[in-house]
């Protein structure tokens, strides 16, 4: 059975603290959970305020579903992000099985 796997690159320029990364970062994978009824979480430690990578997964019978769902979050995080003082650096996607 296909899992698709997306990483979100995600800058935060304006963070000055890591309260402020950690409101980007929480309100990010709360507003994509909710939406797309995926599994997100963040992918390294707090290294820097103005960076985080976060990681989002789906299972799925169809590949052709999960190609469409991870676009769709895609598209969401970089609108999202845009919205908190933020922005998607770099993103990609990929299909593991088994």
């Amino acid at each position: 059975m296909p899992v698709a796997v997306l990483t979100l690159e995600v800058r935060i320029e304006n963070a000055h603290s890591l309260k402020d990364r950690r409101q980007v970062v929480r309100s990010l994978k709360e507003k994509l959970r909710n939406g797309f009824n995926i599994s997100v979480a963040e992918m390294d430690e707090a290294v820097t305020w103005q960076s985080a990578t976060i990681g989002a997964a789906a299972i799925s019978g169809s590949r052709d579903y999960l190609s469409g769902l991870m676009k769709q979050v895609e598209d969401a995080a970089v609108r999202i992000t845009n919205d908190l003082g933020a922005q998607v650096a770099d993103a990609w996607w990929e299909f593991l099985e088994e």
